[in-house]
């Protein structure tokens, strides 16, 4: 595994008047910002090469959440003790990764030592390997360009990277709090500013840990369908209809599966997950059908794995929403 430390980043902070972006401090050596309409609070880690919470190789280092509130409910935080930023894993929020099949973009062609693209990083380094490593960490050679513009209930990420063999794009992430319904929008916009298209999946690895309750028969996690697990359940969850329950309060298992039985419409593409200890909810849906559909669960978070699949022939664009809308239920 490579350890050669990172090229600097270019981070440009655009800010509103009289508003200022909430730098390292004594508790948190790591840059980041709140933002909040009164309803839902919202602090993000901003990306950085030297001091980043993440500076990890799997997940696009926009958008990282480190707390959201709302009605004294707390959906996303810390769910596992680390301090390597470099861990591939290290990450909070509902964050977000782009991969061409199961390899990044470029990966196959380069020669060792060579570069390929990860959309949201940059271009990494190639070593001499038998084959990819999800989980790895490569060394970063070209950041791209990062510009950051914060509002009081927004923020906006844009990552402009001219990589190597005709791989070039311009990504912007738009994080939007909202009150009615109460929640947040994220506006993705993909722009192929390159010699070559661009076939990936993005998907969201949703790490919830709502009220940092254990994963255990108080969650449920609901579709408009009715899933399939294509793995082996453990006798640890259960599928009844369009439900995905827990059998057991896990304590250091961990259970992953495939979900399959969506169709080809948007409606399909709608996940709703419940705690009811914490008597707090959250539903997601984005504007684009399913690609593909996973689940991943440990003992601290709780996470569907919703994909899109996005074709940008050079010149164009796509753009698409997630939408996740907060509610309380009723507790016992």
């Amino acid at each position: 595994m490579s350890t050669r430390r990172m090229l600097p980043i270019a981070v440009a902070v655009f800010l509103c008047a009289g508003q200022a972006l909430a730098a390292s401090t004594p508790e948190s050596p790591h840059p980041q910002v709140t933002i909040s309409n009164g309803v839902v609070t919202m602090s993000l880690y901003l990306p950085d090469p030297v001091k980043g919470y993440y500076r990890g190789s799997r997940f696009d280092w926009s958008g990282v959440v480190s707390r959201l509130t709302y009605k004294g409910h707390e959906y996303f935080g810390e769910w596992q003790e680390s301090d390597d930023p470099l861990l591939h894993d290290r990450i909070c929020g509902p964050v977000e990764s782009f991969q061409t099949g199961d390899l990044p973009w470029g990966y196959e062609e380069a020669a060792p030592g060579k570069g390929f693209v990860k959309i949201g990083i940059g271009v990494l380094e190639k070593p001499a390997e038998p084959a990819y490593r999800w989980n790895g960490t490569y060394t970063l050679l070209d950041p791209g360009t990062w510009k950051v513009r914060r509002t009081d209930d927004a923020i906006e990420f844009r990552h402009e990277l001219a990589g190597p063999r005709g791989m070039a794009y311009r990504y912007t992430k738009t994080i939007r709090l909202t009150g009615e319904p109460p929640g947040f929008t994220i506006d993705h916009v993909l722009e192929n500013t390159g010699a070559r298209s661009i076939e990936t999946s993005q998907y969201n690895h949703n790490f919830f840990t709502i009220d940092r309750l254990p994963s255990g028969p108080d969650v449920t996690v609901r579709f408009p369908f009715p899933p399939k697990a294509t793995h082996d359940l453990k006798n640890l969850l259960r599928i009844e209809g369009t439900q995905l329950g827990y059998q057991v309060e896990l304590r250091d298992q961990d259970i992953f599966t495939g979900l399959e039985g969506f169709g080809s419409a948007a409606s399909d593409h709608e996940i709703v997950i419940e705690n009811r200890r914490a008597g707090a909810g959250v539903r997601i849906s984005v504007d684009r059908p399913l690609f593909r559909l996973n689940f991943w669960s440990i003992r601290t978070t709780v996470c569907p794995e919703n994909y899109v699949l996005l074709r940008i022939a050079p010149g164009a664009q796509e753009r698409w929403k997630s939408t996740y809308v907060l509610y309380t239920i009723e507790t016992p």
